[in-house]
């Protein structure tokens, strides 16, 4: 491969790499030559007379004669040789080199998983500005615009997400298709994106023209007086239906708590700019709290909606149950004897549960439906009705978990989550169960494999380790880094 600044010389310019080293050689040694004569022509005495002008070089007062001065130029002729040489040894080699200090006039195309990579990453980043702009518009009263902008990035990023899904599902199946895949996930993220940069300054006017922060400390006052009242909820259920129900929430009101003391600091630092006159500081105070804030309303949310799904379901297990034992006596004959016998062993151990100690109503009625899929029987209302709560449950579950946390979630547990919601739409609340539960296991295990790099003790005191985690603060420095706005990749981080 001939190497870019090679192929731009003219051909015949190389020709004349001899002429060059002699010019360069014969320019050395009259340059030595013109330092050493005037030396020759003196004296440390007197200057030689004109009349006594002689072939014959003057002794010089320390003793010197001109033939000292011979070794000295030949060293000089010799360097220039020398280096002339090298020069055309190495323009030589660099004809036929291929080594990869030669850069292609051609870049490298990017290898598969080079591209995968690139998609990964730009659903990552997609899905993060579609969340933060989301949260931010919660701030703002008005902004069509924006909310326009937003709802554009969505449908954008399902897209994505929905190529992304077939492509790990290895649709398509040939090489030059599934780099076409990756691509069409990379610009949908891309436009996505787009539509939310063009958004931004828009949004920070209508942002401007409100009393933002009278609105984040009201918020902050309502959810600080919540804290008690949910954290007595949460251990309320606990003791009723055991702390397996409760699992998916527990810490939650601590990360709440956590959040809100982040938004405290923020929001009076906030305050002192805005008295100060620092307009940028107050942005950046005021928008972190407010991130810090929305999330920590979605912990609090979540411990709360679990109770109310709990009781639901409490509620509809007994006839769940009925309705499951009815349908499968209606079907016994289509079915195999061994597919009837697991889901007769599912609903007698739910039965057991309902007379037996605390249990979980989520899960049993979880069972119900699993025990009475695929027998060929037609769902019962109150059937249909569990698996739609279990459905909504899981998908709740998992969405605020991969929201509060999405500074370490992957890519692969954003889309199994999106393809859930998809499911929940189509109807198929199963599917929808399935897969919301799959993608919250995947977010907890990058959230463990993650770490913790702002792990000391002020970090935690001040809220600032759960801002990072939470994708409040983009963690690029010690500090937390520059707040994340509304806005695409291009502007999300214009809080810096």
């Amino acid at each position: 491969m001939t190497s870019s600044l090679i192929r731009g010389r003219p051909r015949h310019a190389t020709g004349h790499i001899g002429v060059r080293v002699g010019h360069a050689v014969l320019g050395g040694v009259t340059g030595a030559l013109w330092l050493v004569l005037p030396v020759m022509t003196t004296t440390a005495q007197d200057p030689v007379p004109v009349a006594a002008r002689e072939p014959v070089a003057a002794a010089r007062a320390d003793g010197a004669s001109t033939a000292d001065y011979v070794m000295p130029l030949v060293a000089v002729a010799a360097a220039g040789a020398l280096g002339g040489y090298g020069y055309v040894r190495r323009v030589r080699r660099s004809r036929s080199r291929t080594t990869p200090g030669i850069v292609s006039a051609a870049p490298p195309t990017p290898s598969p998983v080079d591209v995968e990579r690139q998609a990964r990453s730009a659903l990552v980043l997609a899905d993060d500005c579609v969340r933060t702009s989301r949260e931010a518009l919660g701030y703002v009263d008005g902004g069509d615009l924006a909310l326009a902008a937003l709802r554009a990035a969505e449908t954008e990023l399902s897209a994505a997400f929905a190529i992304w899904r077939r492509y790990e599902e290895g649709i398509p199946g040939d090489d030059t298709g599934r780099r076409q895949a990756l691509v069409g996930v990379v610009g949908r993220c891309a436009e996505a994106g787009r539509q939310l940069d063009a958004a931004a300054e828009g949004f920070d006017a209508e942002w401007d023209a409100g009393d933002a922060l009278a609105v984040a400390e009201g918020r902050f006052r309502e959810l600080a007086a919540r804290t008690g009242g949910v954290a007595s909820a949460l251990a309320e259920a606990a003791e009723r239906y055991g702390s397996g129900a409760v699992a998916a929430v527990v810490g939650h009101v601590e990360q709440a708590k956590d959040r809100l003391v982040f938004a405290t600091g923020r929001l009076n630092r906030a305050r002192q700019d805005a008295d100060s006159g620092d307009g940028d500081g107050f942005r950046r105070g005021l928008r972190a709290a407010e991130g810090a804030v929305a999330q920590a309303g979605v912990l609090l949310d979540g411990v709360a909606r679990l109770a109310a799904e709990l009781r639901t379901a409490a509620g509809l297990v007994p006839a769940a149950l009925t309705g499951a034992e009815a349908e499968l006596a209606g079907v016994r004959a289509p079915v195999s004897p061994a597919r009837l016998a697991h889901a007769d062993t599912v609903l007698a151990a739910v039965r057991e549960e309902l007379t037996g100690g605390p249990y979980d109503p989520l899960d049993a009625l979880r069972r119900v439906v699993r025990a009475v899929e695929g027998t060929g029987g037609g769902r019962s209302g109150v059937t249909a009705a569990g698996a739609d709560l279990v459905a909504r449950s899981a998908l709740g579950a998992a969405e605020d978990f991969v929201g509060v946390h999405r500074g370490a979630v992957g890519a692969e547990a954003r889309a199994l989550l999106a393809e859930a919601g998809r499911s929940a739409s189509a109807g198929a609340s199963a599917d929808a169960d399935r897969l919301a539960r799959r993608a919250r296991e995947l977010a907890g295990r990058d959230v463990r494999a993650h770490g913790n790099p702002y792990a000391g003790e002020a970090a935690h005191e001040s809220g600032l380790a759960g801002a990072v985690l939470g994708g409040v603060l983009l963690g690029e420095e010690g500090d937390g880094g520059p707040v994340v706005a509304f806005g695409g990749p291009e502007t999300r981080a214009r809080l810096g």
